[in-house]
């Protein structure tokens, strides 16, 4: 590479691509990830921006340090390493007789915290008392011990079915025989099954039981009855949910699947024993949803949910943002924009478009009317309107809001408005009157910076820098969708 000298790169180091996107004018941007004596570097990755000729026009990194270490030889053990993630696993889960605790550690170059120190990178992994999974990644400086950071890992012929929460809906279905399968040929053969209340065994990233994904099969064509009485129900939500998602990608993005490759992902439904929880998993390339405990959450299989949780798929594949500090509340915040963008594609009358995250599956013991709120975050109790230096210190659930706020604001505008039969009123930071551009352009510009100028470490500085570069690219500097996007950005305090 011509410009290695530029990017930091030493004979220590190695690159490989893990990502490429082409514009319609053949610019190009290459996504690399880098390695240090063989070990991967976190924070080591950037984008090589190349004009239509192959003429290198710049680049953006996750960090401009240089990459280098004194030893690659760690004073603390791998064992001994295991040992500390495995505790920091049972302290983030303090109430939880945890069982079948593992875990794997891997040496790595962290450049993501400050000055590059070697560390080890170990997931824990393990079950609750209902048996369903629990994960985390923890950091530890390999020479010290110290703990650098952790992060939960568990950061999914035509017919029709009748759902349960998207009333009836389409589907594209595979026949066999005198029967059918839910199984999408026109999506890269998507499909759902039924994890038949099982979970997981996993450990060290390798599987010696996965819970079943038993395809669904139906006699007629019409699936589900609309009732949990019906376990095909669920499995229909699911199934739309990827399609509506699938299309949302490709139609308006030109991304053919989650991995961009035109293969489908799966889903699980009936995953665990009232397992409030769903997620992505790209081990298995597979979408995973509890059923709730009937209290707190319904079956979690709602539509913006799906859309949420097979971003996360995306944003693995593309900008990769790790998961704790501001990164990670832009990766939370990435997946609750553009699961919003799926909703509001689908055009569903039985699940209108809002900006209202997993509405559909809380219960009157949930004590809220949904998990986040876009128009302003805090209402949930936790989560953060605006930015300030202490929002990477917050959960990633909760330090998303200033990227949430910042999408409804730069979609929407400003101040009091009734959507869809939804009151909203999103206030500003430094008392601004913010005029929306609308959602679709805000999609467009989210995603171009996620797969174009992100990368691991990108905080919200980072995001405001990202999406000017997209929003100039889209409609150019100086436009009102460029102001428009840094006035929203300082309407949440970045600045």
């Amino acid at each position: 590479m011509a410009q290695a000298k530029s990017l930091g790169l030493t004979s220590a180091q190695d690159t490989s691509v893990r990502d490429v996107i082409v514009d319609s004018n053949g610019t190009q941007h290459v996504r690399y990830d880098r390695t240090y004596h063989q070990l991967p570097v976190l924070g080591g990755d950037f984008v090589v921006h190349l004009a239509p000729s192959g003429a290198y026009r710049g680049a953006d990194r996750a960090t401009r340090t240089r990459i280098s270490v004194p030893s690659t030889t760690p004073k603390l053990s791998a064992p001994r390493a295991a040992d500390l993630a495995v505790n920091a696993l049972r302290a983030a889960n303090l109430g939880e007789k945890l069982r079948q605790v593992k875990a794997r550690p891997e040496l790595v170059v962290d450049a993501l915290h400050g000055a590059p120190k070697l560390a080890w990178r170990t997931n824990a992994v393990g079950q609750d008392s209902l048996g369903n999974p629990v994960a985390r990644t923890v950091l530890t400086d390999a020479l010290t011990g110290a703990q650098i950071d952790a992060w939960d890992s568990i950061e999914t012929a035509t017919g029709d079915g009748k759902a349960l929460y998207s009333g009836t809906v389409p589907l594209e279905t595979t026949q066999s025989g005198s029967s059918y399968q839910l199984k999408d040929p026109t999506r890269g053969n998507t499909y759902t099954g039924d994890a038949e209340g099982k979970t997981d065994l996993c450990f060290f990233g390798i599987c010696f039981s996965r819970a079943p994904a038993t395809l669904f099969t139906d006699a007629d064509n019409h699936w589900g009855t609309g009732s949990t009485a019906d376990r095909a129900s669920a499995a229909v939500d699911a199934q739309y949910g990827t399609n509506e998602t699938w299309d949302y990608y490709k139609n308006v993005h030109g991304r053919n699947g989650i991995a961009g490759d035109g293969k489908g992902s799966y889903n699980r439904v009936h995953y665990g024993s009232n397992y409030n929880n769903a997620f992505w998993d790209d081990s298995c390339f597979c979408m995973t949803y509890g059923d709730g405990d009937g209290t707190t959450f319904g079956p979690l299989v709602a539509l913006d949910v799906a859309g949420h949780e097979m971003s996360h798929g995306v944003t693995s594949k593309t900008a990769a943002l790790t998961y704790s500090g501001e990164s990670g509340g832009l990766n939370e915040a990435t997946s609750d924009i553009l699961g919003t963008m799926v909703e509001w594609y689908a055009n569903n009358s039985s699940d209108q478009g809002d900006y209202l995250i997993g509405e559909k599956i809380v219960k009157p013991g949930f004590g809220k009317a949904a998990l986040r709120f876009m128009d302003k975050p805090s209402k949930d109790g936790s989560s953060a309107d605006y930015w300030s230096s202490s929002v990477g210190n917050l959960d990633v659930h909760y330090s998303s809001g200033v990227a949430n706020h910042f999408a409804y604001l730069l979609s929407e505008g400003s101040g009091a408005k009734t959507i869809n039969g939804v009151d909203y009123n999103s206030p500003t930071s430094n008392g601004s009157t913010v005029t929306g551009i609308g959602r679709d352009k805000v999609g467009k510009i989210w995603y171009r910076a996620l797969t174009v100028y992100m990368t691991s470490s990108t905080n919200y500085a980072g995001a405001r820098t990202a999406t000017l570069n997209a929003a100039k690219d889209l409609y150019g500097a100086g436009s009102a969708e460029y102001n428009a996007t840094a006035a929203a950005w300082s309407a949440v305090n970045v600045n």
